[in-house]
């Protein structure tokens, strides 16, 4: 069984746009460290992230956040530890096209 520390996923999405940052791979396993949020502007704004299961469309209960405003120029960090199975997704939004999302972790195969 191989695992690696990486970056599983970035994305800086274009505004009020759900976007896939990660997919776990087929024959793998994930273990998600942490969920970084950097805002790059001088204005505040929100941001959502969803795990949906299998790639199951978008419904309420992948929501893990939901509309949580991040201040100028911060940056929000959540430490997990959450385990994904082949073919779970992670999904970002961004209110304003001026964050940025990161998504640290380790694969097994």
């Amino acid at each position: 069984m191989a695992t690696a520390n990486k970056v599983l996923g970035q994305s800086a999405p274009l505004a009020t746009t759900m976007t896939d940052v990660y997919t776990v791979p087929a024959a793998t396993e994930a273990i998600v460290s942490s969920l970084v949020v950097c805002n790059r502007d001088l204005t505040n704004t929100s941001f959502r992230i969803a795990v949906r299961p299998a790639g199951a469309a978008l419904s309420d209960e992948h929501y893990q956040y939901y509309n949580s405003v991040i201040f100028n120029e911060d940056t929000f960090i959540a430490t997990i530890g959450m385990t994904l199975e082949a073919t779970d997704v992670i999904s970002v939004y961004a209110a304003d096209a001026t964050l940025s999302f990161t998504v640290y972790g380790q694969e097994i195969t």
